[in-house]
Order: structure tokens, then sequence, then C-alpha cells
């Protein structure tokens, strides 16, 4: 039994089969990437796994326990976190509030604005907060606005936004997206240092074959909502059915 157990699930849009008769397990500690053409799939499938959305069949388990019907906010209290596609953060605060929040609402159970000014003097909070930015490499900047940096540096604290709250599952939605090479490099390097540093699963949807080869220990493959096949990273590159769902070619 993995950490996540993914059993028959099936998602339509009206006549549209966007996933059918998915089964998926990310084994506890691992990285697993989650890979295919546009159109495969993928993003459903996250959605499902984050509560965005609800299978029309199957079931979706975390650690023994159903994620099916949860609010996102819930599944998040669960200890799964979601790295979006586009990195989502309050750009008219600062780095280290913007760390601040999540700390806060993991105590707190919820976000209330008017309640978030007197963070600022809880010592515990601005401690961790501050260590998480240690983690991450952005302690220097963390007096910056966030919407003022690149966007290298604003998945990094997003990332830092997600870690904060002590995820045992992290999910990330093509993390390097629109990144130069240098920042998709630097954001490979610190996956892996996260990955090395805590005991945390990680399940990746990328395009990019670099990051899924740097980073994956298992890899499944969708096409037109199905699985095609689940392997090592040696064996996807080469296997058939791969080429034939990505390049067209025949087995």
């Amino acid at each position: 039994m993995g950490i996540l157990e993914v059993k028959g699930v099936g998602k339509n849009f009206g006549g549209l089969k966007a996933l059918s008769d998915v089964n998926l397990s990310v084994q506890e500690n691992t990285v697993h990437a989650i890979i295919g053409p546009n159109g495969a799939g993928k993003s459903t499938l996250l959605n499902c796994l984050v509560g965005k959305l609800i299978p029309d069949t199957g079931s979706v388990m975390f650690n023994n326990q159903s994620v099916l019907g949860r609010k996102p906010h819930e599944i998040n209290q669960m200890g799964i976190s979601r790295v979006f596609q586009t990195p989502e953060i309050f750009g008219d605060l600062t780095v280290l509030e913007n760390v601040l929040i999540p700390c806060f609402a993991k105590r707190d159970g919820a976000f209330r604005l008017h309640a978030f000014e007197g963070v600022r003097r809880e010592k515990e909070l601005m401690d961790k907060a501050m260590q998480m930015l240690e983690d991450v490499n952005m302690a220097d900047k963390r007096h910056m606005h966030s919407a003022s940096m690149s966007r290298g540096d604003k998945r990094r604290l997003e990332m830092a936004m997600c870690l904060v709250q002590e995820p045992k599952l992290l999910l990330l939605d093509e993390p390097t997206a629109g990144m130069a090479r240098a920042d998709t490099n630097n954001t490979i390097d610190l996956l892996k240092e996260i990955k090395e540093k805590r005991d945390i699963t990680m399940a990746i949807i990328e395009h990019d074959m670099h990051v899924v080869f740097s980073l994956a220990e298992r890899i499944t493959v969708l096409a037109q909502g199905t699985p095609l096949v689940e392997d090592t990273p040696e064996n996807i590159k080469g296997h058939p059915k791969v080429r034939e769902a990505y390049l067209g070619e025949a087995h």
C-alpha cells in the first residue's frame, strides 16, 4: 500500500471522458512523476487528488483516509500540499509575510486578515517562518515584496509556503513551467535538497523530461485519460507505448 492510492478513478465532462479507470500507487518517501501528452488527463487527476474535482467513479485514499468529498483546505490539513503551475502568492505582501500566512492558518485552522496583524509579534511563528526561508535560501529576501521577484524566486517562495505546513505529500503541477533553464535547474536542486532533508513524498506533473528524469523514481504515463505504463525512469525512456503516445510511432 502506498501513501496515496488511486483506484478505478473516472471523470467525465459531458460527453468527454477525461479519466477512465485510473489506478495509481505512490509509495511513501518517493518522487513519483505523472506524465503524458497534452489532454492526457494529468491536471484532471491532480484536481481529483486535492478536492477541486470529485471523480464520477473510483476512490482516492491518502494515509488510508478518503479525500473524496473533502474541501481543499481539509485535504491540506490531512497533510497534502499543492504547488500550482502558476505560483500562488500574495504579491502585495513581503516574502516573510507570505510564509507567515500558512504558519498562522495551520495553527488556527483558518486565515483571518484582521488577526494576522498580531502574528508578526509572535516569536514562535516568526522563528518558524525564518527557518523555512533559510531552508530555501530566501532569508536575504525576506523584506522584498513578492510581486517584484523572478518566476524562479516566486516558485521557491510558494514551495516554502507549502513546506512550512509540514506536509506528508507535496503535489507539484509543472513546477518549472515558464522558467529559463537556469531557474529550472535551481528548482531541480531545491527539490532534491527538500527530499534529502524531509520525510516527504512528492508527486509531480511535468512536461519537461529533463525535470522528470532528474527527480523521479517511478513514472506513470497517461494517454487519453488512461494509464499506459508505470515503471522506473530507465525503463520508461525507450518503452514502445510511451514512444507511440508522444511521437505517434507504432509499437
